[in-house]
């Protein structure tokens, strides 16, 4: 494939990934602690020399027989986290919990732990208070068990009950701290992975969030960072951008048509 062909395939590859995150972005704008998905942009060398770098990989797999990845799957397409904090909105609700500061909740899911910034907890018919989805809230302590529905939760993550009994599986006095939510922080929150439903995946350098900057609101959920007007003015830029590069290769192909008739003229 000559490099003209090459460099327009790689740019509308990057198109339909970035026309991919957008709607993805534009389908969770509603959905409590969701943070929009970005294409990082690649320079221009860096895109010629994945192109280099490919055809060396398509030449030696034609002698050796080992398939090559491409110059998109090596890496120059990268998708990252906009980990810029969402607005809040006041909700009311006592198990609604809102992140005014860095980090995630740590979540236990069948598949192992989890982190979301999704605050939007319930209590399970164990006394467990867990996510949407079901899945346990963790403590710094493990698993919250709670005996009543509407307990308070200070800005620390400290979670006392002041209507709490005797009954249930709290053992707690009233007023007395039964558990603490735990938050978690990684040193490149931007490059976790996506595992569905709100939560991320874990990454390097994870550590738990002192008590000096964590910062909770009760009763409230963060809104997705995500602008509607933003995404949409994205879409418009990247479909342009697609039929640019798409106009080019078509272009390059009929410019190479006529000198391969000429020369056929001329032969």
């Amino acid at each position: 494939m000559s490099d003209s062909y090459a460099v327009a395939l790689a740019s509308m590859h990057q198109d339909m990934v970035r026309l991919d995150r957008v709607a993805s972005n534009l389908a969770n704008v509603s959905t409590p602690g969701y943070k929009r998905e970005v294409v990082a942009v690649q320079p221009f060398v860096d895109v010629m020399e994945g192109i280099a770098a490919d055809a060396a990989a398509r030449s030696a797999e034609m002698t050796s027989g080992v398939v090559a990845e491409t110059a998109a799957e090596s890496g120059l397409v990268q998708v990252r986290n906009d980990m810029r904090a969402g607005t809040l909105k006041s909700t009311g609700q006592p198990l609604d919990v809102a992140l005014e500061s860095e980090g995630f909740f740590e979540v236990a899911t069948p598949n192992g732990t989890a982190y979301t910034r999704q605050g939007d907890f319930r209590l399970d018919a164990q006394g467990r208070l867990v996510t949407a989805q079901g899945y346990p809230v963790m403590g710094k302590g493990g698993e919250i068990r709670l005996s009543t529905s509407t307990p308070h939760i200070d800005s620390l993550g400290a979670i006392t009950e002041p209507d709490a009994t005797f009954v249930g599986p709290s053992s707690s006095a009233p007023g007395v701290s039964v558990a603490q939510l735990k938050i978690v922080k990684f040193e490149h929150p931007e490059q976790l992975p996506r595992l569905g439903e709100g939560l991320m995946g874990e990454g390097p350098g994870l550590t738990i969030v002192g008590d000096d900057n964590v910062r909770i609101r009760q009763g409230a959920l963060e809104n997705a960072n995500v602008s509607s007007m933003q995404e949409m003015v994205q879409l418009m830029q990247t479909m342009r951008h697609f039929e640019s590069m798409q106009k080019i290769a078509q272009g390059y192909d009929e410019m190479l048509g006529t000198a391969l008739q000429k020369l056929g003229e001329v032969s």
